[in-house]
């Protein structure tokens, strides 16, 4: 179980629940400014435009999050209000995208910060090398992750807004509980790209970094 991992390696364990929550966060503000921007003012009528994560992932699932290593989030909107005709893929890209950025500012930043040579053994700076590679790589997890075209990930939003067909289907009630078996299915199958995506995540640092070093100074205690 996740939480067993507070005891095994708490500061891994605090690292991955912060940049969860931060990320989440962010995603959700990001479906809200592009709604905004599309000129529906659901998330600021309803409070929604805040930092507070209670808000945007409520009490259940940040205990999901502590115990379990599983989290989401909701930002509530009224596509009827969006003035483009792709309002709607517009709003759901925007939280991958949002994902897509930060974990891109981190890795970069630490491919680059390790190739000015001007890192120092010291714990602060191991310790912040970490959490770079920890926010970076699971953003890149998050962005792959919710562009998935299954309800309710926000790649089935943007695979609806350009595929009426697909549309159709996904708002079927009677297709509802093969959708919540098949969301389930692409939930276990996420955990397999968590290697290939950290391997990503490291070669993208590597090639910025110059060498391979780096990985000995954040993993070796």
């Amino acid at each position: 179980m996740f939480i067993e991992s507070l005891q095994e390696d708490p500061q891994w364990y605090l690292m991955v629940v912060a940049t969860v929550v931060i990320s989440i966060v962010l995603h959700e503000l990001a479906h809200g400014w592009t709604a905004i921007w599309q000129g529906d003012r659901t998330p600021t009528n309803l409070g929604r435009m805040t930092g507070n994560p209670l808000i945007h992932m409520g009490p259940f699932a940040l205990f999901a999050l502590f115990l379990f290593g599983i989290a989401w989030g909701q930002m509530p909107i009224d596509s009827s209000r969006f003035r483009s005709r792709n309002g709607e893929a517009w709003v759901a890209g925007a939280g991958p995208a949002m994902n897509l950025l930060l974990a891109f500012i981190a890795l970069t930043g630490l491919g680059l910060w390790w190739r000015t040579g001007m890192v120092e053994d010291v714990t602060f700076q191991r310790n912040l090398a970490r959490l770079l590679f920890i926010f970076g790589s699971t953003n890149l997890l998050l962005c792959v992750f919710n562009l998935m075209p299954v309800p309710p990930l926000d790649g089935s939003h943007i695979l609806a807004n350009f595929h009426r067909g697909y549309a159709m289907f996904i708002n079927d009630p009677s297709k509802q509980g093969m959708f919540i078996l098949l969301f389930a299915g692409v939930f276990m199958f996420s955990g397999m790209l968590l290697v290939p995506l950290y391997g990503v995540a490291a070669d993208y640092v590597n090639l910025l970094a110059g060498d391979t070093a780096l990985w000995d100074f954040v993993f070796t205690a």
